[in-house]
């Protein structure tokens, strides 16, 4: 597991897109890859926090189980629906590389269990109310998972933090940030679509199957309602079910960076890994392309979505 290879997502990302940030202990290895055109024919942006391969030598080796880590801790292969869904549509995509054992892209910043740190808290720092996730094992820096315990063999170094924010946290949100605003300053209004995959949630058989999608807006906070109740419809139409915020509401990009009244929209899919991977959720399987042509379809609809909720130009086909 020491030397795990980046994955073909990554590179369909890279070709299409500009390499920042750095992945500490990675030299030369990029964070994270955006894709914009200058002249975007869809008001979208997909946003693949917790996909990211790259897993630096001394990272593994601090590890304790780094396989079973990464693989529950990694939102599977999701980021090659996304590579598939932008050849399909058009619309712009952001994708993380450093993996979320390193740094979770979904999590504040001041969101630590301090006592994973050498040296504890810092003198002054306020613990804020999103700790409670850091406290579940699942804060910026994962700690524990259920069935695998403690993560990691040491502490990690306050500098070792400060790199991983420095280098991956901080970047790869200014980029988001910045793409957003792009795409509203050109079309009026802008989506994110935060795209991640969950482990299957129950039975796909009998009377209340496992949902397949979930869709998140923060309770209606993060985007307009006639986009999440647009998402719920296409899936329903497509012959899936979809759940609405529970058990996913979505996390800190969308907290971060929805501002509907700014014309900032931002929703939260999951996708079940059954429905894209293999039998033992490992590997693109054979659902994979039927999945991604869903998820495609669901982004022209929430582009037509948008544009008609906020009177833009009609969004290229």
């Amino acid at each position: 597991m020491a030397n795990i290879k980046r994955g073909a997502g990554e590179s369909a990302a890279e070709s299409i897109g500009r390499s920042l940030g750095e992945v500490p202990g990675a030299a030369g290895q990029p964070a994270f890859t955006l894709s914009l055109p200058d002249a975007p024919p869809l008001p979208v942006l997909i946003a693949v926090p917790h996909a990211g391969r790259i897993y630096p030598t001394d990272l593994t080796e601090a590890m304790r189980g780094p396989t079973a880590a990464a693989l529950r801790l990694e939102d599977r292969f999701v980021d090659l629906l996304a590579v598939q869904i932008v050849r399909d549509t058009g619309a712009g995509l952001l994708v993380a590389h450093a993996p979320r054992a390193m740094i979770d892209l979904n999590r504040a910043p001041d969101d630590v269990d301090w006592e994973m740190i050498a040296g504890g808290k810092p003198a002054g720092q306020a613990r804020m109310a999103a700790g409670r996730r850091a406290r579940s094992g699942l804060g910026l820096v994962p700690r524990r998972l259920p069935g695998l315990g403690e993560l990691w063999r040491r502490p990690l170094t306050a500098d070792e933090l400060a790199a991983r924010i420095d280098r991956v946290h901080r970047p790869y949100h200014t980029a988001l940030s910045e793409a957003l605003e792009a795409l509203r300053d050109r079309w009026g209004a802008a989506l994110l679509l935060d795209l991640h995959s969950m482990p299957p949630l129950g039975s796909k058989r009998g009377a209340d199957p496992a949902p397949d999608f979930v869709v998140g807006d923060r309770f209606g906070a993060s985007c307009d309602t006639a986009l999440s109740a647009a998402a719920l419809d296409h899936f329903a139409a497509a012959g899936h079910k979809a759940a609405h915020n529970r058990p996913y509401a979505g996390g800190y990009g969308l907290e971060r960076h929805a501002a509907p009244r700014r014309g900032l929209h931002a929703l939260q899919i999951e996708v079940c890994r059954s429905a894209y991977l293999d039998a033992a959720l490992r590997e693109p399987g054979p659902g994979f392309a039927r999945a991604a042509r869903v998820l495609s379809r669901l982004v022209r609809r929430l582009a037509a979505e948008l544009a008609a909720g906020h009177r833009l130009p009609q969004a290229a086909e």
